[in-house]
């Protein structure tokens, strides 16, 4: 029943995108021609005031339509243009994640139910929310004598997000079946990275875990810092943490008004992100405007945690020497750090790579660095690697993802800002750092300790690799057989699978019929 559910949510989903007009803009270039007879048949079926729209507001109203979950889907979605393209990304990108209030009564409950203790145990007062998103909503409220932002779950979010996801899953699994093209970009995969950073937005422990970390891997820093969290009043369904006076970063007038220099607070955004991701392996990975402040002081403080991204050390390494290569145009060297780090299949020729690697990177030298558009080189990368069957790599997509949007502050409050030259300084330190005599002694340190834990784990590989030898030689000499009862439930799953498919079908044509008629 489950999976009929899903069938029949998927239908409403698929009618609602048709009705606001969302699949008539799918571009019909590459699509399988089954594919493009279907769009070309139902796009008869778009509103006539929707196809009058822009492409943005026809996303925003469909989205609008299907409620809250779509919000979230949409927003991570944004994060993947290999998947969607980049043209689309920035359309979802622009989704509001603004939603209705849910009554304080509510989140009192909420906030009883998660930390066991009476309000005004808890708090001096508990104002009325200030903002609503689509997985929690901030109420102003007091602790003795300080002011505190207090974050409370929606409530039923995660039931419904349940049930959203598995519509996701069959698109996901139906998409890797019928276009086989699809498969590098490992729809499946996507929906299954999607479900566990949504999960993990909703357990507000953890985006006080991630406020933590950064506020320790940044307190030496200058001109940065995230607030910090009172963890006595922080579970999973609540996040309080200090209040930020300041002004948000998408208000420019405001900035100047106070005095401050906007280009020195571009330059300190830019390498606070970049030192985060080089030297931390641990960045904010939802750094638009209206999640960063300027306090009075002229600090940036970003807040709302609910995304962060990870490189692991060989990662940064690779990405650095990327950026390296490009700088000073070793696109050989750009190209064998690919196949090095397993992004491109081995089959592919290093040459001809290194060869599309250039056709990108010498546009970028006969350009001011100004000018330089960094959603423009991510265009222009993923159309060649996916020329040469380039695997996507969810990590390095956020990355690209947050360095666009930071890119973008950054211009908004310096038109003429040079993002390359404000970068140096992280850069080219950690290069010299990691990529010099400094990464031989790192690299000895990482192999002696790799060899003591491979000693130390010498003896169960042993056990392991005799029970193995022991179960092999019994199955080349008995076969390899199941049991009567596994057998008789791999048929009756089979059966039950094929019926389901069946009867699905049956569902989401009458659905349709159903909204054809009545909508």
């Amino acid at each position: 029943m489950s999976t009929l559910g899903a069938y029949f949510r998927l239908a409403r989903v698929g009618w609602v995108l048709v009705r606001e007009g969302v699949v008539s803009a799918l571009p019909s270039q590459g699509l399988p021609p089954s594919v493009g007879l279907v769009k070309s048949l139902i796009e008869p079926l778009a509103r006539k005031r929707s196809l009058k729209q822009a492409r943005s507001e026809r996303l925003t109203r469909a989205v609008d339509r299907l409620g809250p979950s779509y919000v979230k889907i949409g927003q991570f979605l944004a994060t993947r243009p290999d998947v969607v393209g980049v043209d689309w990304a920035v359309d979802l990108a622009l989704l509001q994640d603004r939603m209705a209030y849910f009554p304080t009564e509510a989140a009192k409950a909420a906030v009883e139910g998660s930390l066991g203790r009476p309000i005004d145990d808890l708090y001096s007062s508990f104002g009325e929310p200030i903002a609503a998103a689509s997985i929690a909503q901030v109420h102003p409220c007091v602790v003795g004598d300080r002011k505190v932002a207090v974050k409370v779950v929606r409530p039923g979010v995660r039931h419904r997000f349940a049930h959203d996801i598995e519509s996701m899953y069959l698109l996901s699994h139906m998409q890797e079946r019928f276009v086989p093209s699809s498969r590098r970009l490992r729809p499946v995969e996507v929906t299954r990275t999607l479900e566990q950073t949504t999960k993990v937005e909703m357990d507000l422990r953890l985006e006080a875990a991630a406020l933590s970390e950064i506020a320790e891997n940044t307190k030496g820093d200058t001109g940065f810092r995230v607030p910090q969290v009172d963890w006595e009043r922080t579970g999973r369904d609540v996040l309080t943490m200090e209040w930020i006076d300041g002004i948000k970063m998408s208000d420019v007038a405001a900035l100047r008004a106070a005095g401050h220099d906007l280009e020195k607070l571009a330059e300190v955004l830019i390498q606070s992100f970049l030192r985060h991701t080089l030297r931390d392996g641990f960045f904010h990975a939802d750094m638009h405007p209206g999640n960063l402040f300027v306090d009075p002081t002229g600090t940036i403080v970003a807040v709302d945690m609910g995304i962060v991204g990870r490189l692991g050390k060989k990662e940064r390494r690779f990405l650095a020497e990327i950026l390296f290569g490009f700088i000073t145009r070793d696109y050989r060297r750009v190209a064998e750090v690919h196949f090095e780090a397993g992004y491109v299949p081995a089959h592919h020729d290093v040459s001809s790579f290194a060869q599309a690697i250039r056709a990108i990177g010498e546009p970028i030298h006969g350009q001011p660095a100004e000018t330089i558009s960094m959603a423009r080189l991510l265009a222009l990368l993923f159309e060649v690697t996916d020329l040469f069957d380039m695997q996507t790599r969810p990590e390095l997509i956020l990355l690209q993802k947050t360095m666009v949007v930071v890119e973008g502050v950054s211009r908004m409050l310096n038109p003429r800002f040079n993002m390359w030259k404000a970068s140096e300084p992280v850069v080219g330190a950690w290069i010299r750092d990691n990529l010099g005599p400094k990464r031989v002694v790192s690299d000895l340190k990482d192999g002696l300790k790799s060899v003591v834990k491979l000693a130390e784990a010498v003896p169960e590989i042993a056990a392991r690799t005799e029970k193995f030898h022991e179960e092999l030689l019994h199955m080349s000499e008995h076969g390899l057989r199941f049991d009567p009862e596994t057998a008789e439930a791999i048929g009756r799953a089979e059966a039950r699978h094929n019926r389901s498919g069946r009867v699905a079908l049956w569902i989401i044509a009458l659905t349709l019929i159903y909204f054809a008629f009545t909508l």
